[in-house]
């Protein structure tokens, strides 16, 4: 197994320690902390596994496959984490977590006509401005990061709804050809 996907492994394995730390104040007072920091490595995990696989040309079909899985199963872990907290409405993550599954499902479909949907600009904002929020919204420090949270929070919200138009409109053929 090459570098990059034993990042993806990592990231994968970490999710399971982000959510304890999330939702169990194991060391009062620091757990929040820790599940930031932890939430941090493994989406730090993300953006090297993916240059070092096309610096190096290590690209596998197991990265191609595990890569964007590990990505979704740490943001909906953690969008669920905030649900279960109280810090973000059910309805959004029902929205941002459908994305999702929509793109993956687009995804499939073109892979089986021999296509692939490679992530767009829109796409990447988007995971960025989630994990920006995500991070902010579990360190709850009150003040003006509230307001920093729900910016974050729509602006998440946002790209979400415009990345997903922007992949229906740019791959409608997929759909289209697919269906004849």
């Amino acid at each position: 197994m090459n570098l990059p996907n034993k990042l993806t492994v990592l990231r994968v394995l970490l999710i399971p320690f982000f959510v304890w730390f999330t939702l169990v104040d194991l060391v009062p007072g620091y757990s929040k902390y820790i599940a930031v920091l932890i939430f941090i490595v493994a989406s730090l995990t993300d953006l090297l596994d993916g240059k070092i696989a096309r610096k190096y040309n290590l690209v596998t079909n197991f990265g191609k496959f595990m890569d964007p899985l590990a990505d979704k199963l740490l943001v909906c872990a953690a969008l669920i984490c905030l649900v279960s907290e109280g810090l973000l409405p059910a309805w959004m993550v029902i929205i941002i977590i459908s994305r999702e599954f929509i793109i993956s499902g687009f995804r499939l479909v073109a892979s089986d006509n021999g296509v692939v949907i490679a992530a767009s600009y829109w796409g990447k904002f988007k995971t960025t401005f989630q994990m920006l929020m995500i991070i902010v919204l579990i360190l709850d420090l009150g003040g003006i990061f509230d307001l920093i949270g729900q910016i974050l929070v729509w602006a998440a919200l946002i790209l979400t709804v415009v990345s997903l138009i922007d992949y229906l409109i740019k791959n409608k053929h997929v759909i289209l050809e697919g269906s004849i």
